[in-house]
């Protein structure tokens, strides 16, 4: 079953002699349950092309599809609130609420939009992430994969349609890297997430189902 669909994606900043092309004419599609790596070195446009799916940002042309919904046919309140519910984001950085401990940022999506929070869920997602021990730590207290362990279980608590993840190793030494890219792989086996990654690291982008090469806002392999 197709849960993502990307038609003709062009992103353009500027214009006449600071024109710059940052996505040109991209097109893919991603079936729910798939894990997709998209590797590109800096300025490739892997990073624009991941906040143009999350709807962080909208395209000059071209559509992006979720789960059968043109996500940009919505306005920007609309949109905001599809984000929330349906997409969850990692970043490189965590951007973790530094006065919530682990337990409030993980459920902070929930809180937003006013839903009530499944202690059994909870529970069963601290014990996934391996931060039974540390939910009542402030962000301050944590080590950087804790951090990054954190800021999926924030992603994953809403059960989204599809998570993105914007180089989620990219402040980690190797072995939180190693723990971190196993956790979104069983998130992606036990929780059947569909999960979509981009990194500049191929030895990490291999553990994906397929990996898409960018370069100059275009794909230029797909293995």
């Amino acid at each position: 079953m197709e849960i993502l669909r990307v038609e003709n994606l062009t992103k353009i900043y500027g214009k006449d002699t600071t024109k710059v092309v940052a996505l040109d004419n991209v097109s893919f599609s991603v079936q729910k349950g798939e894990f997709v790596a998209i590797v590109g070195a800096s300025g490739s446009g892997k990073s624009t092309l991941l906040h143009l799916l999350g709807g962080v940002d909208r395209p000059t042309s071209g559509k992006v599809y979720i789960d059968g919904k043109d996500i940009y046919d919505f306005n920007d309140d609309k949109l905001a609130i599809f984000r929330r519910r349906q997409v969850g984001l990692i970043y490189q950085f965590y951007n973790l609420i530094p006065i919530l401990n682990v337990e409030e940022n993980i459920t902070l999506p929930l809180s937003l939009d006013n839903r009530d929070v499944d202690q059994k869920t909870l529970d069963e997602m601290l014990k996934l992430l391996g931060l039974q021990n540390r939910k009542t730590h402030l962000p301050n207290e944590l080590s950087g994969g804790q951090q990054q362990r954190t800021s999926i279980g924030r992603a994953l608590i809403t059960n989204p349609t599809i998570i993105l993840a914007d180089e989620p190793t990219g402040n980690l030494d190797s072995k939180s890297s190693d723990e971190i890219v196993a956790l979104l792989k069983k998130s992606n086996k036990e929780l059947k997430q569909t999960i979509i990654m981009i990194t500049h690291n191929m030895e990490i982008a291999k553990c994906a189902d397929r990996i898409l090469k960018i370069e100059d806002g275009r794909i230029v392999e797909e293995v």
